[in-house]
């Protein structure tokens, strides 16, 4: 909850948000039947229904569920995606289909891979697509790829495009990735579990152009937003589908001659039995700033992106990994030590360089000062990976860090 504490892509804690979770866990119930949580699964109908009209399906429409977390959200839409292609999975299994391909980003976050292999789809169906210098995918590579997969006899049954990548909080061409998913008749899913925030901020959705054209998109309010962990949201665009994919006609739970509008018990569509009540949080939240507050917050966070990034583009010491400013709150670069900073680029440079964030990192956490996260990416040595998305942080927490990284790291 510290305002310098950078670490991980959900930071901060919201005292509405904690209000909301204590009552929760006050009410102690479950989300599957309308009977025995009927003010939740009421905010769960109405808040989905919000988060697909920002998305920009029309008037809301479609169907979505509150998941454990973004890798679950994305294992749904995998789930979904199959089954509407080949409905017969459900009931056969994976021998009496032919085999399947998944299509995503190198930079992609590795649920994806994690749902193939959970699913039986396995891990080498999903084929990675290559990525520009700023981590995006490179359409015409998918296309050919998808052409590929499908001269060998597979079949292509979803492309994962990924709104705000985990490391260079990168955003797909969605406009390009939807025209070659129509062209294919390809399942198109949008994992914006960290930048699907954006679509709150009117400054920055135009980050996600393109995503009213997919079929599924997984939010997860609880990064961005600063909504308390759990919240993530799997949308789906097509009503039903999640009903006929995943219902088991559970009688005791599920009894068809109920006195109420049995389309309420959502238990039936989800994959869980037991659902915790992940909505109320954001719910409650989101009548306490309203979209504005969150707008505000959101665009404060980039705001402190940006300024980060003017600060050490030019400044001694620091390497940016990526030209241009970010396009999130991820700014990636490297401290370069004073021992470092006159040598040629060779391989010895570079395997000291890889050593010094896992150093600075381990006297920030000794000091309990900061904490910002580091990671090697393809050929690039360890690099600083800052994000922000704790609505709490300020300028001076920004100089804070950076001194702080100088004065921890002079002597390597």
């Amino acid at each position: 909850g510290h305002p310098r504490y950078f670490n991980q892509l959900s930071t901060g804690l919201d005292m509405v948000g904690l209000a909301a979770d204590w009552l929760t866990s006050a009410a102690n119930t479950n989300m599957f039947t309308y009977e025995i949580a009927p003010v939740f699964v009421l905010l769960e109908y109405v808040t989905l229904r919000k988060m697909r009209e920002m998305v920009g399906w029309p008037g809301g429409c479609g169907d979505g569920i509150f998941s454990p977390g973004g890798a679950i959200s994305n294992m749904y839409a995998m789930l979904i995606a199959r089954f509407k292609m080949f409905p017969e999975v459900k009931e056969k299994g994976m021998a009496a289909i032919p085999r399947l391909v998944a299509f995503t980003s190198e930079h992609s976050h590795f649920s994806v891979k994690k749902g193939a292999a959970a699913l039986g789809i396995g891990t080498d169906s999903v084929i990675l697509i290559r990525c520009d210098e700023r981590g995006k995918m490179i359409p015409s590579d998918l296309e050919r790829r998808i052409l590929e997969a499908k001269q060998k006899g597979f079949v292509p049954f979803l492309v994962s495009a990924t709104a705000g990548t985990t490391v260079y909080g990168a955003f797909d061409p969605l406009i390009a990735i939807a025209d070659i998913c129509k062209k294919y008749k390809i399942w198109m899913h949008v994992d914006g579990a960290w930048g699907g925030g954006l679509l709150m901020s009117r400054k920055h959705k135009w980050k996600l152009n393109g995503v009213e054209r997919a079929n599924s998109v997984t939010w997860n309010p609880h990064k961005m937003m600063g909504v308390p962990l759990q919240c993530s949201a799997l949308l789906v665009r097509e009503e039903g589908l999640m009903q006929s994919c995943n219902q088991m006609h559970a009688s005791y739970l599920f009894q068809q001659d109920k006195h109420y509008d049995l389309s309420y018990d959502t238990g039936d569509k989800a994959l869980q039995c037991g659902r915790h009540v992940d909505v109320f949080k954001l719910w409650l939240m989101w009548r306490a700033k309203g979209t504005t507050g969150f707008e505000a917050q959101i665009d404060k966070c980039l705001e402190l992106a940006e300024y980060l990034y003017n600060k050490i583009k030019n400044r001694e010491g620091y390497e940016m990994v990526f030209d241009g400013k970010p396009q999130h709150t991820n700014v990636c670069f490297w401290y370069i030590p004073p021992s470092l900073r006159n040598m040629e680029d060779n391989e010895e440079r570079m395997s000291r360089l890889m050593k010094v964030a896992p150093v600075i990192k381990a006297r920030m956490m000794e000091y309990g000062t900061t904490m910002v996260s580091y990671q090697p990416l393809g050929d690039k040595v360890n690099f600083f990976r800052m994000v922000i998305s704790n609505p709490a942080a300020t300028h001076q927490d920004i100089d804070f860090l950076i001194d702080e990284i100088e004065r921890l790291g002079q002597d390597l």
